[in-house]
């Protein structure tokens, strides 16, 4: 009889400034106009919520939430592209809304394109809704893409 390999298992902690090469990196790899090195580092110094998961002690994957009078804001939230396809990005979100939970937030935001389906189903699935629609709010490789805003009220569940 063969058994099936488990997949390793994975930690979410908080990002320190000693994560910030490995995130930039998955950040180079993931996107066509990737936040910079600095922007990262500028996120842990204004005090946003980041967090890491990682996988086998190499971070695999990243979320910044932004709380501020009650609500939050989703900044940024990538799983390595090497690591995707495994429910990591649910893992990640699931973290990153336990943070705003504790955080005593009311209802979370966050913008993401409409080309990414996988992303916006994944946002459908967890409760969020999309509310509006940002014109022209990213670059792409043919001029700007539209941002879909997607909210989420906080309740007892996710």
């Amino acid at each position: 009889m063969i058994t099936p390999m488990s997949e390793p298992p994975v930690a979410i902690r908080a990002m320190s400034h000693e994560d910030l090469p490995e995130v930039s990196d998955i950040e180079r790899r993931s996107y066509e106009f990737p936040w910079s090195h600095g922007v990262f580092r500028d996120c842990l110094l204004a005090g946003y919520q980041c967090i890491v998961l990682e996988r086998e002690e190499l971070v695999a994957g990243y979320s910044i939430l932004s709380v501020a009078a009650g609500e939050a804001h989703i900044l940024n939230l990538c799983i390595d592209p090497t690591h995707r396809a495994h429910g990591y990005g649910e893992l990640l979100l699931d973290a990153i809304l336990g943070v705003a939970r504790d955080a005593d937030v009311e209802e979370v935001f966050l913008e993401v394109r409409p080309s990414n389906e996988t992303a916006m189903a994944l946002y459908r699935k967890k409760g969020f809704h999309q509310i509006a629609n940002r014109p022209k709010y990213y670059q792409s490789q043919h001029g700007r893409e539209d941002a879909a805003v997607f909210s989420k009220k906080l309740g007892n569940d996710y």
